[in-house]
Formats: C-alpha cells, structure tokens, sequence
C-alpha cells in the first residue's frame, strides 16, 4: 500500500529549498493533500496556486508548542515530513556564544520531538502512517565548519531511533534521511559539489515507498556513509580538516 499516493501529507518549512521540493514531490507522486507550512504563509502563495486545490498553506512555526499543537488539530494526515531546520555554520569552540547552538537545538531537535509527540495521534487514526525526519550526514560525522549543526542533526538521529521503536506498535514507518550538500539557500556558501533538491526528494520518496528505515539521498552522503562502514576515524580526520572560518 502506497504511503503517498491519496495520501493527505504535512511538509514544515515548505518556503524554500528542500520543503519546497517535497510538496513538488508528493503531488507527483499522488498525494491528495499536502499542508505547507512556514512562518510566513504568504511565501507559500505560489505554491498554493501551483496546486489546484492540493496545496493548503499554514503559518507554523516548530519552536511554538502552540501552533504546533493547531496544526495538528486542523492537519488530518497520515504523512508528516519534518524538514524544517536551521544552520548557524558555526564551530563549537569558536562561535562567540552557544547561543547559536541553543537556537539550532531548540528547531532542528525540540521541534522535530514536538511535531512527532503532536502527530502521533493523528497517524494512528489514519492507520499508523509514516514520519520522514531530515538529518543530514553530518548527524553522522561531526563538521567542524558545522559544528553545532552537526550535533543537532546527531540528535535527530537518535530521536528518529527512538521514536521508531515506540511507534512500530502503531504501525509508523519512520524514515531517517541523511543528505550531504544539496543546491539550497541555506547551502549557498558551501564549497562542495550540490545535488538538485528534486532529485534528492525523488529518492527519499522512493525509500519511502520500499518500506525503508534510512535512505543517503544523493552522490556525497552514500559516498561518506561508505567511508563510516569503512573506516570512521578516517571520515572524521577528512571532514575535520573543514575548520569554520
């Protein structure tokens, strides 16, 4: 049975780059609904139009408990797509305060832990459903140009372990994602080879739909989740040469 295909679907941060891909993304692939959700609803406009009536913009914000718990309540889905996140391209030394890192915590874990303790309920009446949760493969290997960023997305990773094994009694397939470099605003200034965001949605929604636990969406992740099997310390040396600067 298809997760997506007359499926009604949420997707947070849907403005820009990736999120924006996803809603692409799953009306290609069937959806019957997709909620798209940023702070600002007004920069969902297009995508609104674009969707011929699939498409509903909702203002959320997922450092807010309150409009996260609104959504939840008026978005009767039974796949939620947790893409929202931020990225202070920050050290762990050398950034001038943990602020930064604090700010990355409270968006990239509190929220993703928030949307997932909101949701629950509502995929468990649509028949478990399932959570796709963006972690990046930097959550794998710390990059020290990303520093702080790179223990957020750690702790997406455990989140998205731990939360698989309390909801497989409901039947919620959780997915974790762990892209590398993708060509969006937030990736801009990083010096690396990028993959299109619609094609690393592609994939990621191929996972999905083949009943898989953790996908590597693109060219650099599957090659640096190699070298981890391989060798992690090696990994780590390599990437640690990427001082923030």
């Amino acid at each position: 049975m298809s997760r997506i295909n007359g499926k009604a679907a949420l997707v947070t941060g849907a403005n820009r780059g990736i999120g924006r891909a996803f809603v692409a993304g799953l009306l290609k692939a069937g959806a019957a609904k997709v909620y798209a959700t940023a702070r600002n609803p007004q920069t969902l406009d297009d995508l609104v139009k674009e969707g011929n009536g699939k498409v509903v913009a909702l203002a959320l914000d997922v450092t807010r408990p309150d409009m996260i718990a609104e959504a939840a309540r008026n978005a009767d889905v039974a796949l939620l797509v947790n893409n929202a996140g931020i990225a202070a391209f920050e050290g762990l030394i050398s950034a001038k305060s943990s602020e930064p890192a604090r700010e990355e915590m409270e968006t990239n874990y509190f929220g993703l832990l928030n949307m997932v303790r909101a949701f629950a309920p509502v995929l468990a009446r649509n028949g478990g459903g399932a959570i796709i949760n963006l972690s990046s493969i930097a959550g794998q290997v710390n990059f020290p140009a990303l520093g702080s960023y790179s223990v957020s997305k750690a702790a997406v990773h455990s989140l998205t372990q731990g939360i698989r094994a309390e909801l497989s009694g409901q039947g919620t397939q959780v997915l974790g994602v762990y892209p590398g470099p993708v060509d969006t605003d937030m990736a801009a200034n990083l010096p690396m080879d990028k993959t299109p965001p619609s094609a690393v949605v592609d994939n990621i929604l191929q996972a999905l739909e083949a009943g898989e636990e953790s996908v590597y969406p693109d060219p650099a992740s599957q090659e640096l989740h190699g070298g981890l099997l391989a060798d992690p310390l090696a990994v780590e040396r390599q990437v640690g040469q990427m001082l923030p600067g």
